[in-house]
């Protein structure tokens, strides 16, 4: 059985079990890969984009978006109807949900023995390194502006035609790139389903000593890309890209 919808739910939970996964085995105590830092990080998130995506193409979602920000924009370039494409952003978000909770599951023993609520919050979504709303959004939108914009380009008629399975991988290099490049003052959520799916895990599961999830904060990687997916769509039909 397959179906866009199973497709985009199914790669955007191996999105998230693998993304946030990495996560958990750099900051979480007594994990074997503790402290091993920010390029482990921004590497297993690229490598998760990849396989997610191949996750959700062999379920049934060729599009794969994994991101309701890259959803809306094609919409917008009328590859999907907003009804279609509401559909598929739920998915996201249930997927991205599932896949949260199984990295909770995962790292079990591992969540009492890490006393810092803030870092068992960051394993499930993003924070701020400075909190300022205004930076945080302008870095949100700057960075799924970005995101959003090297698709278009990649994917565009000018570069051509590409081998199948390499648009995938050329995907996880994008995403290496914005980690590496963007990640640093909000830790580039450029996803709403990436952050606000694992967000409520985080408020409903029953993790040791978790602390408030955030929910002050929680707005800005939901609009911040949502609204860079819309310039980058607009960028992108201004020099020939889209439309």
């Amino acid at each position: 059985m397959s179906s866009p919808f199973i497709g985009e739910f199914i790669g955007t939970l191996v999105l998230i079990l693998l993304g946030d996964g990495v996560v958990a085995n750099v900051v979480l105590k007594k994990s074997k890969g503790e402290g091993s830092g920010w390029i482990v990080i921004a590497t297993g998130w690229a490598f998760a984009v990849v396989l997610g995506a191949f996750a959700a193409i062999a379920t049934g979602s060729v599009q794969a978006d994994l991101n309701p920000a890259v959803t809306l924009a094609k919409t917008l370039n009328n590859v999907y109807t907003f009804p279609v494409a509401f559909s598929l952003m739920a998915a996201q978000m249930a997927g991205a949900f599932v896949g949260a909770c199984l990295v909770y599951f995962a790292y079990l023993p591992h969540w009492e023995l890490t006393e810092d609520q803030g870092t068992k919050l960051a394993v499930f979504s993003t924070g701020p390194a400075v909190r300022n709303t205004t930076a945080n959004l302008i870095t949100e939108i700057i960075g799924t502006t970005m995101l959003m914009f090297a698709f278009f380009a990649i994917f565009s008629k000018t570069v051509g035609a590409i081998a199948p399975g390499f648009g995938t991988f050329l995907a996880g290099v994008v995403v290496w790139s914005m980690g590496l490049s963007l990640g640093g003052p909000t830790g580039y959520a450029i996803n709403p389903a990436r952050d606000l799916g694992p967000r409520i895990a985080h408020a409903v599961l029953p993790i040791h000593g978790k602390g408030s999830s955030d929910w002050s904060y929680a707005w800005v990687p939901v609009v911040g890309p949502m609204l860079g997916g819309v310039i980058a769509y607009l960028l992108a039909r201004l020099v020939g890209l889209a439309g």
